[in-house]
């Protein structure tokens, strides 16, 4: 006889993914500001995750275009505050990405704002195709952030006249 989980077993299972996940990244993030940045960092992040779409060969992945699109567009508004607490300096000869507290705390108001609206969407499509709408959601938050981040690290090159004359940190990360 197959095992199968109940309904609430897998809700639960999925925000205890959830937090974990939050969590890891604001640790990340927190060690990531401790380390010079660069071009490969700021870009990697996205396309990395660009392979997360493969989910959508599997059918009960797939969602609506229009769930998708509002998704990436959430996303996307998600990301202004990310965007606006995220800050460039240099310190010796190398550009950091300045730690904000507000940084911190937007993650976790952003972790907040999606648990309560995970158990709202569980109502209207099934728990995977939740985590599809959650994946979309989060892309279009890194992706505006990080091309953002992109076009503020490229200028602030250019702006800053030492770090103007260096080429761009190509280290490993």
């Amino acid at each position: 006889m197959p095992f199968h989980w109940s309904e609430q077993t897998l809700q639960i299972l999925s925000m205890v993914v959830i937090v974990i996940f939050a969590s890891t990244v604001i640790a990340v993030r927190l060690r990531a500001a401790k380390k010079p940045t660069s071009i490969r960092k700021i870009i990697i992040p996205p396309l990395g995750m660009t392979t997360g779409y493969l989910m959508f060969i599997f059918p009960f992945m797939r969602i609506s275009w229009t769930y998708g699109i509002i998704a990436f567009l959430v996303g996307c508004l998600f990301s202004v505050p990310l965007i606006l607490s995220s800050k460039m300096e240099a310190v010796d000869d190398k550009v950091y990405l300045r730690r904000s507290p507000a940084f911190i705390l937007v993650l976790l108001a952003l972790l907040l704002v999606r648990l309560a609206l995970h158990g709202y969407i569980e109502q209207y499509v099934t728990i995977p195709q939740t985590g599809a709408v959650f994946f979309i959601l989060a892309f279009g938050m890194l992706l505006p952030w990080r091309v953002a981040m992109y076009l503020r690290y490229k200028a602030f090159l250019n702006d800053t006249p030492l770090l103007g004359q260096i080429q761009p940190s190509r280290e490993r990360s």
